[in-house]
């Protein structure tokens, strides 16, 4: 399939309408629900980063109803078993006693999973939702399951210094294609919703997209142009995160230990293109990789020592990187 214009201007309206659908539940957040549907259409995942109560769970729960997907919750807690979220084997017998192994789907089998405070679950129950996440299917003894597309899984991920968290492995981590931190809203924010607690009734979220939909715009995603300068610049911001590198940036070689690696790179063309949509284009700007390279880089740098004890943050050093980033080519 060739992306025409015609199909550009349905796939740019479905997704403002969906974003309008959200956007009457949903406060603020903008640049929340743009990132989870790119991730979605993208065919990647997405953790999120915040404190309780601003809404994340919420915000799935309204993406599927706008775009008739199944989705599923899981809250994680130190004693989840990896069963608890893949399924597991059951014993069932029929009318005449005879009795037969049976698999019991887990929560994972949904287009939208929500993994909730995923790092209040041990390493081992984290590792299982993110084996399925990578592979997108589930194997109970010698049978493989396939998870339906679109697969999306929004872990949420309570700040480190609470109590009780396991923090994700970097390996696990660099499986997201994006990580978006949810922050507190603003003062007029606050009482939009506040007003809206205090309606009558709660607003009719309606259907706009449906799976086969978000499918045809993840094929015509394919299609979006690449200029070769835009794709220089996502490498060269690339190689200046890792420190060992002649091309690395000052700040790198000072304040980071290990840099991106490559997923990072196609994290930030697989979004570009799904942006690039959204906003009606055809081919990725150097804009839409500068919008998107926090949230596709974030928990892709682990910082070292010495940026720790400056108080120094990831965001801080990619901003300073990424401001400093000639727009030529390489």
């Amino acid at each position: 399939m060739v992306a025409s214009e015609q199909f550009l201007q349905t796939v740019t309206d479905q997704m403002k309408l969906v974003r309008d659908e959200i956007g009457k539940v949903i406060v603020g957040h903008d640049d929340v629900v743009e990132g989870v549907i790119i991730a979605l259409v993208a065919g990647g995942h997405v953790l999120l980063e915040g404190v309780p109560g601003l809404g994340k769970t919420t915000l799935l729960r309204t993406l599927g109803r706008a775009m008739h997907l199944d989705d599923s919750r899981i809250q994680f807690t130190p004693d989840l078993m990896p069963a608890d979220i893949v399924g597991s084997m059951v014993l069932e017998a029929d009318s005449l006693g005879s009795k037969e192994l049976r698999f019991q789907p887990g929560p994972i089998f949904a287009h939208l999973v929500l993994a909730d405070e995923i790092n209040r679950a041990t390493p081992r129950t984290q590792s299982a939702l993110l084996e399925a996440m990578q592979e997108r299917t589930v194997t109970t003894g010698t049978t493989t399951h396939q998870l339906e597309d679109p697969f999306l899984v929004m872990a949420t991920q309570n700040p480190l210094e609470m109590e009780g968290t396991y923090p994700l492995p970097e390996a696990q981590l660099d499986r997201f294609l994006l990580k978006l931190v949810v922050r507190y809203p603003t003062k007029q924010e606050m009482e939009e919703i506040v007003d809206r607690t205090m309606a009558p009734q709660s607003p009719v979220v309606h259907q706009v997209m449906d799976r086969e939909q978000v499918l045809d715009a993840r094929r015509g995603a394919h299609d979006v142009l690449i200029a070769p300068h835009v794709r220089d610049f996502a490498i060269r911001l690339i190689l200046s995160t890792q420190p060992e590198r002649e091309e690395a940036h000052a700040s790198a070689k000072k304040y980071i230990r290990y840099g991106s690696s490559p997923r990072g790179a196609q994290a930030l063309i697989q979004a570009g293109r799904v942006r690039s949509l959204m906003r009606g284009r055809l081919n990725v700007s150097l804009g839409d990789l500068r919008e998107l390279a926090l949230p596709a880089l974030r928990h892709r740098i682990i910082l070292n020592f010495d940026a720790h004890a400056e108080g120094k943050t990831a965001d801080q050093v990619l901003n300073g990187i990424i401001e400093s980033l000639p727009e030529g080519t390489l």
